[in-house]
């Protein structure tokens, strides 16, 4: 079909890029030539997120949609190009490239920045907090500054001072009003706001007008304030408020609203029939809509009427929920109970810090509004309650109460069909229930059918909540909780990640997260999940703190805290020279040795320090890691097949070899283990393993979801007389699906057990593509082999990852409790070594290393005077200053010394570290372990100074409980 006539959209922000989107969704890319012109030289991002960029998030992973979007549905992009002037009798508009003709105009501008005119507002006193580029002048402007101001105590001035704050910068937000945030909060829920902010360490001061800026004294400038107060300052970032960009609408003669935007009806045209606007730069009945939402409904709203569509704007829902500085807020409705004769209730936890105000109409039939500060967890119930007219319970205050048993949360089951889940795309419940119906089986998938969470993200709980109830409806059981930290399923969080693109676990946790350092259930989940998507080093410095010790230092800890090393021997086949190597390597560093059920050779008791010498050795003689210590795919066994055997009908080491070179390295939510047998004597025992193929005269017989073990269970039969391209299709088929939907250390005998449908659902996904998914599945699993490394590999050749292999940080001494024993070669711990006694008062503070040694939200092990010492750091973030914890290394629960391999995290508000052995946890600032307050683990001050880590015995309060048996 031929296209006729230009659609122009000017704006490529959040909305002007729906626009977009939406214009392709009513096919009118296929009947007009589309333009979209964007001022900023970004492709279009995601402003909701901009915070992150400020922490150091790539600009790339904020971008809204691929790169070659515009290109894929012939659209042209202008990136870096401003639209001078509209010409509405030409019906044109002018750039500096040109002009350029359209039949229908969208402006989608958005708005700008106010900056009062306070005298002095230039330079590094005049920043302001809105694209990506005035990040990067404000993080210029940080730089050798230690304070900054931000004016402005509204919703974008309190992520403006998280985000100076995450500079490293003291903070002070300076607020005209009475209260932050009071155009969403009352003035109760401002003060509860506002004590919240300050026990961050941010300074707050509100009803203060700034008079002047002017130069500072001690530091670069000083805030002159109307009441003859002043402050003193390094930058000031001003937050006071955004203005309809309507300029190119004035200038044109369009109608204007009353304070500003440009003048629409219920379809968003301007009173120009030829030229709509959406947006921020809209005023819609004389009111400017400031939130993301009200903007895609616009964008929709358009695009449908150009369509030809029987569409209208009818007005948007303000209601906001968000985290800022990590605090919960959120606002409902008439939240300041301006509708006649309305009566509120109250709830103060001044324990807590916590605010909430539900708001009834005058007859106490509808909820109203409400106010949230401290606890979001209600923000749901209470929204749909006002957006609904649902009838509220006989005691309304029951709704903000804390809650106990029977209290009246409203379940997505109790929401009606027409209820909007999403408000950015406009999805209901039905919508979402149909998708269901539909074959959406995951999150992911919902969120890709309905587009439902891709908007702001604020509805994602809901959005889980509607969807496990449905679920649940149709008989499934569902797992709603990985573990505090995440109200969501591993299945879920893997959805998040490849749908959203997630590549980090700090990522993870700030959109979809609960808060806090996550914990030993949640970090290597997350990991795996992170490794199994997108196949990066799990020993770069963002995975570290997520992994097991295991995958931390690639390979398996034994009981005594040293570690067994199992190369890749795929197959089984190995040749007399490696053999040799492995010999003469295990015989240098005085390993034991072993052959194992999958066909290996596993070198038992190498201490950390001499695993890279190891593997130096391994991999010059042509090995590489075997992944022994991972949730992946492990080995492949193999019979001789008809190499050698009299019986074998095809080469079952030959398809052992493939199998294993393709799919090693796969990170699982369990491990994996296949095999191949020749013939059906089954020699090598393919229906005992996850994966099981047997070989028959046409091909080959395809097992699935075995594995021995605790609970041993057979594989069944899934296909036979495959050939090999079609084998290894659906062996990929079947993995991806399995990584993409199992459970947290789910095998794949237990999912296969609970997926609904059985073997037979899982034959019409995988083999009759029943979901639609296997192109995607294909496409997914090869990314995955493609981007297949070496870790051990990437480890050598990086001599910032090699100081992690350090029994000490600053000795060089192998660990002195450890001891070999002659039968069999082992090493075990040694007993009853002298081990420093507590000291018994103040003593100086001493230096064991450089602030470089230490790893970020993991740990390190220091030699201190006949002690050995773990150190963990976490880092300055989120209002709290950069910490350091130094407890004993001895495990009193395995003997050895491993506390400082454990995963660090916080459990109910507690810093703990997680024993890498049996997993006990043990508190950093005291040492008492969670499980058994009986064993305590000896602890030092401990702080950072001068670039150094410093640590000096601590008083105990009694000190034998203090010293490790």
């Amino acid at each position: 079909m031929s296209r006729q006539n230009n659609i122009i959209v000017i704006g490529n922000g959040m909305v002007g890029h729906y626009c977009a989107e939406q214009l392709v969704t009513q096919g009118l890319h296929e009947t007009h030539r589309i333009h979209v012109f964007g001022a900023e030289l970004h492709h279009a991002y995601d402003r909701v997120h901009l915070t992150d960029y400020m922490t150091g998030q790539d600009a790339l992973a904020l971008r809204l949609h691929e790169e070659d979007f515009h290109d894929a549905h012939g659209m042209t992009l202008h990136l870096g190009a401003m639209v001078n002037r509209i010409d509405r009798a030409a019906r044109t508009i002018e750039t500096d490239g040109g002009s350029f003709a359209y039949e229908s105009l969208i402006i989608a501008t958005g708005s700008t920045p106010f900056v009062p005119p306070v005298p002095g507002n230039s330079g590094t006193a005049g920043l302001v907090y809105r694209t990506l580029d005035d990040l990067d002048m404000i993080r210029a402007a940080a730089q050798g500054a230690r304070h900054g101001v931000v004016i402005g105590g509204g919703l974008l001035g309190l992520e403006a001072a998280n985000a100076v704050k995450a500079l490293g910068l003291e903070v002070c937000v300076v607020e005209f009003a009475p209260r932050l945030m009071p155009v969403q909060l009352d003035d109760e829920g401002g003060r509860a706001l506002r004590r919240r902010i300050e026990s961050l360490g941010i300074e707050v001061r509100t009803a203060h007008v700034t008079s002047e800026i002017a130069a500072g004294e001690t530091l670069r400038h000083r805030l002159n304030f109307s009441d003859g107060t002043w402050l003193e300052t390094d930058l000031v970032v001003f937050s006071a408020g955004i203005r309809p960009q309507d300029r190119l609408a004035r200038e044109c003669g369009l109608a204007i609203g009353s304070r500003g935007g440009i003048a629409v009806d219920d379809q968003c045209r301007t009173s120009d029939p030829h030229i709509f606007a959406v947006g921020e730069c809209a005023a819609w009945r004389d009111r400017v809509f400031g939130l993301v939402a009200p903007g895609y409904t616009m964008a929709r709203t358009a695009a449908a009427v150009l369509a030809g569509e029987d569409a209208a704007f009818t007005g948007a829902d303000m209601s906001t929920k968000l985290k800022l500085l990590g605090v919960d807020v959120g606002s409902i409705g008439d939240a300041h109970g301006a509708e006649e004769g309305s009566s509120s209730y109250r709830f103060i936890g001044e324990a807590e810090g916590s605010y909430r105000r539900l708001v009834l109409s005058a007859d106490g039939t509808r909820v109203t509004g409400a106010v949230l500060v401290g606890d979001n967890s209600y923000y749901d119930t209470i929204l749909h309650y006002v957006q609904n007219a649902i009838r509220p319970p006989a005691d309304p205050a029951a709704l903000i109460l804390p809650r106990g048993e029977g209290a009246p949360l409203l379940g997505a089951d109790a929401l009606p069909d027409g209820a909007t889940i999403c408000s950015c795309h406009n999805v209901t419940k039905g919508a979402i229930c149909n998708a269901i119906d539909q074959g959406c089986g995951d999150l992911g998938t919902l969120k890709q059918a309905t587009r439902a969470s891709t908007g702001c993200g604020g509805c994602a709980a809901l959005l889980k909540s509607v969807f496990e109830g449905a679920l649940t409806a149709r008989g499934i059981t569902v797992d709603r909780s990985l573990c505090e930290h995440f109200s969501h399923t591993r299945q879920e969080l893997y959805s998040l990640v490849r749908v959203q693109g997630i590549r980090t676990f700090e990522d993870l946790m700030a959109r979809h997260g609960n808060g806090g350092l996550g914990c030993d259930i949640c970090k290597p989940a997350v990991g795996s999940i992170l490794s199994s998507a997108w196949n990066k080093p799990i020993t770069d410095p963002a995975h570290i703190p997520l992994q097991d010790t295991n995958d931390t230092f690639m390979a398996n800890m034994q009981k005594n805290g040293t570690y067994s090393v199992v190369p890749r021997i795929a197959g089984g086949e190995i040749t007399p020279e490696r053999l040799i190597v492995l010999g003469e390597v295990a015989k240098k560093y005085g390993l034991y040795t072993k052959i194992t059920g999958g066909q290996r050779i596993d070198l038992f008791g190498a201490q950390l320090h001499q695993l890279p010498d190891i593997w130096g050795e391994l991999l010059d003689a042509g090995f590489e890691t075997g992944h022994a210590y991972g949730k992946s795919t492990r080995t492949v066994k193999s019979c001789v097949g008809s190499t050698w055997c009299r019986y074998g009908v095809q080469d079952s080491v030959g398809k052992a070899l493939d199998l294993e070179n393709r799919y090693k390295g796969l990170r699982s939510p369990h491990k994996l283990k296949f095999a191949v047998s020749g013939c059906t004597r089954e020699c090598a025992e393919a229906q005992s393993k996850d994966v099981g193929v047997i070989a028959t005269e046409n091909g080959w017989n395809l097992y699935v979801c075995g594995n021995g073990g605790m609970r041993p269970r057979h594989a069944e039969l899934f296909a036979t007389d495959l050939d090999s391209e079609t084998l290894v299709k659906y062996i990929d088929r079947f993995l991806m699906f399995y990584i993409r939907t199992a459970d947290r250390l789910q095998r794949t005998s237990v999912w296969r057990e609970n997926l609904d449908g059985g073997l037979d659902f899982l034959k019409d996904v995988v083999i009759h593509d029943s979901l639609g998914l296997c192109a995607e599945l294909e496409q997914q699993m090869q990314a995955v082999v493609d981007n297949y490394h070496c870790e051990w590999r990437d480890v050598l050749s990086d001599r910032e990852k090699l100081k992690r292999f350090r029994t000490f940080v600053n000795d060089a001494r192998p660990d002195p409790n450890v001891r070999t024993v002659p039968e069999r070669d082992q090493v075990k711990p040694a007993d009853n070594l002298p081990r420093a006694a507590t000291g018994a008062g103040p003593a100086a503070w001493t230096a064991l290393c450089a602030e470089g040694d230490l790893v970020a939200r993991s740990g390190v092990v220091a030699w201190h005077d006949g002690a050995q010492v773990a150190l963990f750091y976490l880092p300055a973030e989120g209002g709290v200053a950069a910490r350091v914890y130094a407890v004993d290394n001895h495990d009193p629960f395995s003997g050895a010394n491993v506390i400082g391999r454990g995963i660090v995290g916080d459990l109910k508000g507690q810093i703990v570290v997680a024993s890498p052995l049996y997993k006990q946890h043990f508190r950093l600032v005291d040492g008492v372990c969670l499980e058994d307050a009986s064993q305590r683990l000896r602890t030092w001050d401990a702080r950072l100074a001068d670039g150094k880590v410093e640590i000096r015995a601590r008083v105990p309060e009694t000190a034998p409980d203090l010293i490790p048996a």
